[in-house]
């Protein structure tokens, strides 16, 4: 019963830094509309997630600056790198998150490239506010301080 409920999926890409860079509010899951090239070259693992953004345009969010590389078996029915992707979600997310932009000055970060367990790519965002330097600095202090913490408490036990 256990393994049914354990999620099972293969991360392609984790931006790692968006933890450090912003204050993460609220998560949500997304679809991508991807070609076939697309999703080929995701399945291989090279995609970057690192820069991007998603931006709400038209009632819709997309994904903008996400780097899939071009798959090099589709030769002429590739696909351009970082082309604009829409993204999946429902009507009541898309006004939340549109509404959060415009009004709260928040950013809409991709946190999360993977493949689900039914085998379709999704994404995991984040409605984050930007952090300033004093708090990236405090984030820093505490995260040395507990690796050093659970240094000295594993030598003495």
């Amino acid at each position: 019963m256990a393994a049914k409920d354990e999620r099972r999926f293969k991360t392609v890409a984790e931006n790692r830094k968006a933890r450090f860079n912003y204050q993460i509010e609220d998560t949500f899951e997304a679809g991508i509309v991807l070609t076939g090239s697309e999703v080929k070259s995701l399945r291989t693992g090279k995609a970057t997630i690192a820069e991007s953004y998603a931006d709400a345009k038209g009632g819709e969010i997309w994904l903008v600056n996400a780097n899939i590389p071009e798959y090099v078996q589709a030769h002429r029915e590739n696909h351009a790198p970082k082309r604009l992707r829409k993204l999946l979600l429902h009507d009541r997310q898309i006004h939340k998150l549109a509404n959060a932009v415009e009004r709260e000055g928040m950013t809409i970060v991709p946190l999360k490239l993977y493949f689900n367990e039914k085998g379709r790519a999704k994404i995991e965002i984040a409605l984050a506010k930007g952090k300033k330097l004093h708090d990236k600095r405090e984030a820093d202090k505490k995260r040395t301080w507990n690796r050093e913490k659970s240094r000295l408490l594993r030598d003495r036990g």
